[in-house]
């Protein structure tokens, strides 16, 4: 299915795509479809409430429990595992993966260049996407706080 990707396992190419998939909107969906058409495997990360208050200094408005059974129920998704870090390498870890994927507004800051050293050192490869830029759920967090 995805060629340009070296197989490690008997699942083919596993792709790893994280993400706070907080109030789950098409951009999220976007990410994961096309993450899905890269690999044979798709295991989703989802960030708990305190990882994100730690990175963002705000928490989800959708629960952690919540938030997985929405990934873990569409249905090119095969396996939703808990990420407590920025750092992808602890993942990695517990759920050995070929290739993370990110939006493209990563690409080129500070933590994407780290993301990219930290994937390489274990032979991960970074697949960047555009970034849905017209629906984020900051900016849904934005709108509902206006009202």
């Amino acid at each position: 299915m995805a060629p340009e990707f070296e197989v490690r396992t008997d699942r083919g190419v596993v792709g790893y795509v994280p993400g706070a998939w907080d109030m789950f909107h098409i951009g999220h969906l976007n990410i994961l479809r096309r993450a899905r058409e890269h690999c044979d495997y798709l295991i989703v990360g989802v960030v708990t409430d305190e990882a994100l208050f730690r990175a963002k200094r705000k928490y989800p408005i959708v629960p952690f429990d919540e938030r997985c059974e929405i990934v873990a129920s569409i249905k090119i998704v095969d396996e939703v595992v808990t990420d407590t870090s920025s750092n992808k390498l602890e993942v990695w870890r517990r759920v050995p993966f070929d290739i993370v994927f990110k939006g493209d507004d990563w690409q080129g800051t500070p933590k994407g260049d780290k993301l990219e050293r930290d994937m390489a050192s274990v032979g991960v490869q970074v697949h960047y996407f555009p970034y849905t830029k017209q629906t984020s759920s900051t900016e849904l967090r934005r709108i509902i706080t206006e009202l």
